[in-house]
This record gives structure tokens, sequence and C-alpha cells, in this order.
């Protein structure tokens, strides 16, 4: 009974390192996110949405008024969604205290897996995360697949979109951000 308890245990141990390594190889063989975002052809008015927060407070979209928002759907499932992170956390470190606002919609996870998948970042996301449990509010907008961005001007049109990860922080994007908040 002894061995088995210790076979299955180092057993569960092996596993463990053997799947964490392969998903640390494969984020690091992955291609290199992209960083444009397409103007939308035709610009539409963002629609409003009310979602819960990790901290369980209800958001409202148009708590955002006046805002430039990065409104981004992910999953943490997603290998881009994963990797596009960081740069997002970078980003709104980046504008802090500007009109500017990174909104991260959870598409149907639990709150506990997003907070254990948080709780795993080299440095947690201190931007707005809301779920959006049943779909409702991607629903409400053009999302083909995840993660899909939408970069909202301040007068809530949508203005640019991203369907695939990106790198957030890169200089061009930043560039856009800024020339929409100085309009």
């Amino acid at each position: 009974m002894k061995y088995l308890r210790n076979y299955i245990k180092t057993t569960l141990i092996v596993l463990t390192v053997i799947s964490t390594t392969a998903v640390y190889v494969a984020e690091r063989s992955a291609p290199k996110l992209g960083y444009r975002l397409s103007p939308i052809a035709k610009p539409f008015k963002a629609t409003d949405f009310s979602l819960y927060d990790m901290d369980e407070d209800e958001i409202n979209f148009t708590d955002f008024k006046g805002k430039v928002v990065l409104l981004n759907f992910w999953a943490s499932w997603c290998p881009p969604c994963r990797r596009e992170m960081p740069s997002m956390e970078h980003l709104h470190q980046n504008f802090k205290g500007q009109n500017f606002a990174v909104i991260a919609i959870n598409q149907m996870e639990e709150e506990d897996d997003i907070f254990a998948y948080t709780g795993e970042l080299e440095v947690e996301p201190t931007f707005t995360i809301l779920f959006d449990k049943d779909s409702s509010v991607s629903d409400q907008y053009p999302v083909v697949g995840l993660p899909t961005t939408f970069l909202i001007d301040k007068k809530g049109v949508v203005r640019y979109r991203a369907v695939g990860g990106r790198e957030f922080d890169h200089p061009e994007v930043m560039k856009l951000i800024q020339k929409l908040i100085d309009e």
C-alpha cells in the first residue's frame, strides 16, 4: 500500500512537471504577438453593459464615460490571451492617471479559476477584470474568437479591433492610444 501511494505521488509530480514544461515550451516557442489594431470600417457606438468584477462589485460600462477604453475579451485557457496579459498591465500602468482604462472581460470561467491564473502571473493585473459568464456581452460585440480587443474612443465609439494576441505596450499602440486621449 505504501509503495502504491509513493508511486501515485511520484507519478503526479512527474505529470505536473511535464505539463508545466509543455506549457512553458509552447508559450516560448509560439509566434511573436502582433501589435497592429485594424480601424473599424464603420465605427459604431459601444453598447452599455453591466458585469461583476473580481471583488464582486457591479461595474457598468458607463462608469468609463469620457475615457479611451481598451476592451478585451479573453479566457485563461487561451494561449494568446495569456501571452498578451502582461502587456495589458504595462499599458494600464503607462497611462495611469490619464483618460484611459483597460477592461478585460473573461468568457465563461469561474472566479476561482481566474484568481488562480492571475496569481501565477509575474505581475498581477491591476486593471479591471470582469466576468461574462453567459457571453451576453461578447454577443453584443463582433467577437469572432479569443482574444478579441476593441479600442473605444472617449465618445464611446468603437474605432479599432484586433483579433488574436497583441503586444499592447508596443510603441505604435501606445501612440494610437495617446492620439485618442488627445482628441
